[in-house]
């Protein structure tokens, strides 16, 4: 798919009242069931599916299955690629209102909600994902795989060397380009190239605490001309999340830009 494609259908997705709200319950709770996302909508639960069905089709949305449950998480990837392509390059006060864009889904109007879902407005199921990350890249499985675990290509997107022999059992370094320091720190536990790779995450400070410990699921697949990269982060203690959640959107984006146009994003290096 072409970069006009992709953004045309992200636009698309975003024009609709209904699909901007359901990405604000996404925003405000991820990984909601269909019947959460219905609640107190005016509209069919196959009114809602469809809208979800464009939002996916859009890569605003990912759905996941966790045993019966199918959850539905928000995706920031192309809200990201978006802000890089028409708006981060551009000084120009006329773009300021495509900026709000990015605000309309980080400000969630709890009022939408009746008095008594404020309190609690999404379903809480135990062990689902925190985030959930989609990309496409014009790319190969191998070069991607490449990509995520040679040393020497992640300083260049991520700005930090991804240091591991790459064995199950094997211990995992992210390793800060300037300094050369060790800030955070891993252990490999399934390693299928170039199509998964799943490690544990933690701080240098919470390395022997496992409830502080997350966890990565790098998942590749050939997508046509193009390779979707599902990336997965689990178990984040909750007062990382946020700071978690904005580090994967600029990661990704560079990663992309770095494998289609062969240079990172300046901004993150």
């Amino acid at each position: 798919m072409h970069e006009g494609d992709e953004m045309g259908q992200v636009f698309k997705a975003l024009a609709d009242t209904t699909r901007r709200r359901l990405l604000d319950r996404l925003h405000a709770g991820n990984g909601q069931t269909l019947g959460a996302l219905c609640r107190d909508l005016e509209i069919t639960r196959q009114g809602i599916t469809q809208h979800l069905a464009v939002l996916e089709a859009a890569g605003l949305v990912v759905a996941v299955r966790r045993g019966r449950e199918k959850l539905h998480y928000l995706n920031p990837v192309p809200l990201h690629e978006i802000h890089v392509r028409w708006i981060a390059k551009f000084e120009r006060a006329d773009l300021d209102a495509l900026s709000t864009l990015k605000h309309d889904l980080e400000q969630y109007d709890l009022e939408q909600y009746d008095p008594d879902q404020k309190e609690k407005p999404v379903e809480k199921l135990a062990e689902k994902p925190k985030l959930v990350y989609v990309t496409y890249i014009a790319s190969t499985p191998e070069r991607v795989w490449s990509a995520l675990t040679d040393p020497e290509q992640t300083a260049r997107y991520w700005g930090h060397r991804n240091v591991s022999t790459w064995e199950k059992g094997a211990g995992w370094e992210h390793v800060g380009n300037e300094r050369g320091d060790v800030q955070i720190v891993g252990t490999i536990l399934e390693i299928d190239p170039p199509r998964r790779l799943v490690h544990t995450w933690a701080g240098l400070a919470d390395a022997d605490d496992p409830a502080r410990r997350s966890r990565v699921t790098f998942e590749i697949e050939p997508a046509g001309d193009t390779v979707r990269l599902s990336v997965t982060h689990e178990d984040l203690p909750q007062e990382q999340l946020a700071g978690t959640r904005n580090g994967w959107e600029r990661v990704l984006a560079s990663l992309k830009s770095m494998l289609e146009t062969g240079q990172g994003l300046p901004s993150i290096l």
